[in-house]
């Protein structure tokens, strides 16, 4: 059986921790390797790394980075397939939407690529009397991310890509779970050319999240996952120093309005609602349509889409659907389907007992929706992530908009509709955010940032994009002046450049 290896200081390293936890494939339920917990000192021995090689990469120019990110994103496309795979193979989703992730991985990389432009700063002349005055931003130092089971290879790439081409060195403690992507694409980038100990991986669990938190030269620190953990994250690395954004979790309401196209409705709720079994944080977990008449034509035609949805294994290439992560995961989300049904909603598909030939160990969940679910039901207020949908029927569009704003996560949110006011009004006023228009999972483009609101990030700065540029770099503003236009004597007042 493979063990999983760290990557330190440009070189893979056998862990010597004396813990471990298996991986598995999901589909079969099968351990395929030993993940070693890396120790305290091996966490150490990865900063370290990073900030031996940090002055070196400080100081390579801007051009020259972006030299080794464009190499790293042709080595990606060039081995998408064999990334995919690994991606598939521990987590569980399907072969086309491990693409779909690399795909959206591979689109913050070419932002990175952009970076002489991103690092230009500002420049005034004659601010003063023969005074000039220029902005710079400069790297943090050593960052780190701790990044989630859901998207092994995207959500890394939401961080390091960017943190390394503005010049900071970088320690990754990945997902436990699913941590080859991660190491693959580490290799893929060291073949690009990435000098030794720029970017560091290390697995483990809360003993070295924690030693990331408390590390005194660790800068800054990003974080995607649950709430508890994304709000403990962020106090404990604040509390420590450094710069931390912390995202969270979601419940991604969908309205539905009484003139919108059914039948489109009805298929973005399936793919944003099933697709990757629902191990989004911007998946559609709630469809809110607009009176009964409109629930009950949803309804008519989401039931036998569910029924219809085909679940499989990553090696099946007409799977829409693959397994859960994890048995934890799977019992964990059996477990919300079974309070639903003693809450009172209507369980109009039962995913639960879903059992595929062949793969009967595997951590299946059946697709699985829900009509008349309020407000109240743990169902509706907790982070499932999991194949379940529930319909909350609203009376009117304000009733529906309220719902949402009642909610403590602010993630995303769509609405679907041919009105055009009610579209602007929405998204103009919505308390979430990300917004999708007949867009049913809203996450922006590479050049723009992703982030929700409320209790779904902790932290000034969104993800990627501009505000991951603002993140990894501070702000250094220079005032000039040259002897020639000195006057003699001390200036005691404040400088007010007249």
């Amino acid at each position: 059986m493979q063990t999983i290896q760290n990557a330190i200081g440009g070189k893979l390293v056998t862990s010597t921790s004396s813990r471990t936890q298996p991986v598995f494939n999901p589909a079969t339920g099968e351990a395929i390797a030993t993940l070693p917990l890396s120790s305290v000192d091996e966490i150490n021995a990865a900063v370290a790394a990073a900030k031996k090689a940090l002055p070196a990469w400080a100081a390579t120019t801007p051009m020259k980075r972006a030299r080794v990110m464009f190499k790293f994103k042709e080595l990606l496309e060039k081995h998408a397939d064999e990334l995919a795979e690994h991606i598939s193979r521990e987590h569980g989703k399907v072969h086309d939407d491990a693409l779909g992730e690399l795909a959206r991985g591979i689109d913050c990389v070419d932002f990175a690529c952009g970076i002489p432009q991103l690092l230009k700063g500002e420049f005034s002349r004659n601010v003063g009397p023969n005074i000039d005055s220029y902005s710079d931003r400069q790297p943090l130092g050593v960052v780190a991310g701790i990044t989630p089971f859901n998207f092994p290879a995207m959500v890394p790439m939401w961080m390091y890509p960017l943190a390394i081409a503005c010049g900071n060195t970088f320690v990754l403690k990945p997902s436990e779970r699913d941590p080859s992507a991660p190491m693959f694409a580490w290799q893929l980038l060291m073949d690009a050319g990435l000098p030794d100990g720029v970017l560091n991986v290390v697995h483990g669990d809360k003993e070295a999240v924690d030693t990331i938190l408390d590390h005194p030269d660790i800068k800054a620190v990003s974080f995607v996952g649950s709430t508890p953990i994304a709000e403990y994250v962020y106090r404990r690395g604040t509390q420590a120093g450094k710069r931390v954004q912390a995202l969270g979790g979601a419940k991604n309401h969908m309205i539905v309005l009484p003139d919108a196209d059914m039948d489109q409705a009805a298929d973005a709720l399936m793919g944003a609602g099933y697709g990757s079994a629902g191990e989004r944080c911007m998946a559609i977990s709630v469809a809110v349509p607009v009176g009964d008449k409109t629930a009950d034509a949803l309804i008519a035609r989401l039931k036998p889409r569910v029924e219809a949805l085909k679940i499989g294994p990553a090696t099946d290439k007409d799977a829409q659907m693959g397994p859960i992560v994890s048995k934890a995961q799977r019992d964990k989300i059996v477990g919300y389907i079974d309070s639903g049904v003693e809450a009172g909603a209507e369980l109009v598909v039962d995913g639960r007992g879903f059992k595929l030939q062949g793969y009967e160990n595997g951590f299946f969940v059946g697709g699985t929706l829900f009509d008349h679910v309020k407000p109240d039901m743990k169902i509706y207020r907790e982070e499932i992530f999991g194949p379940v949908l529930s319909v909350v029927r609203a009376q009117s569009y304000q009733d529906a908009v309220d719902l949402i704003h009642g909610h403590e996560y602010a993630n995303g949110t769509a609405i679907f509709t041919r009105d055009g006011d009610a579209a602007r009004d929405f998204a103009d006023k919505i308390e979430v955010g990300m917004v999708g228009i007949n867009v049913p999972i809203p996450v922006p483009v590479a050049y723009h940032s992703f982030g929700g609101w409320k209790r779904s990030i902790f932290g000034d700065h969104g993800i990627y994009g501009p505000e991951g540029v603002h993140f990894y770099t501070r702000l250094k503003t220079v005032t000039t002046r040259w002897p020639a236009g000195i006057k003699s004597g001390a200036e005691f007042t404040f400088p007010s450049m007249k």
